[in-house]
């Protein structure tokens, strides 16, 4: 039983991930920049060393991907109020709007899968979602820790 679990979570990590692909392609983005985008609209504007540290690129790297966000329309650097000789990345609010278009049909068929839940079930699901995000988070990091050092 525990392997048909594990089979199915496998299956469904890999759509998401699919899914996450698609929808880089489908609005113009590399998977990196997508997610990119998605962490500085989730978690608000970030420096390029904060980027660089939640995408796993180095710096310079970062540094050509926010290039690229900011001459597609997704991105605007601003001053950080309260260092003004740090630069923030920001989501541009339109742009939001472009993404949104992207992932509206993954959204409503999520919302079908939801409907069938009951309320102490979507609190349960939710729950998963809230500790297995910073875990997964963790475990990515291992992983780059570990490609660093040559494991």
């Amino acid at each position: 039983m525990a392997s048909d679990r594990h089979l199915v979570f496998r299956a469904y990590l890999d759509a998401v991930g699919l899914h996450g692909m698609a929808g880089a392609e489908a609005a113009g983005l590399h998977a990196t920049e997508w997610y990119a985008l998605s962490q500085i609209s989730l978690d608000g504007p970030l420096t390029s060393g904060e980027l660089a540290t939640a995408t796993g690129l180095t710096t310079g790297a970062t540094t050509r991907l926010i290039d690229r966000l900011e001459r597609a329309g997704y991105v605007r650097r601003t001053a950080d109020p309260a260092d003004r000789r740090k630069v923030r990345v920001e989501v541009v609010p339109e742009a939001l709007a472009r993404i949104d278009e992207v992932v509206t049909p993954a959204r409503a068929k999520i919302a079908e899968v939801l409907a069938r839940y009951s309320e102490e079930q979507l609190d349960t699901l939710f729950d998963y979602f809230a500790h297995a995000t910073p875990a997964y988070r963790a475990a990515t990091a291992e992983l780059r820790a570990a490609r660093k050092r040559g494991d």
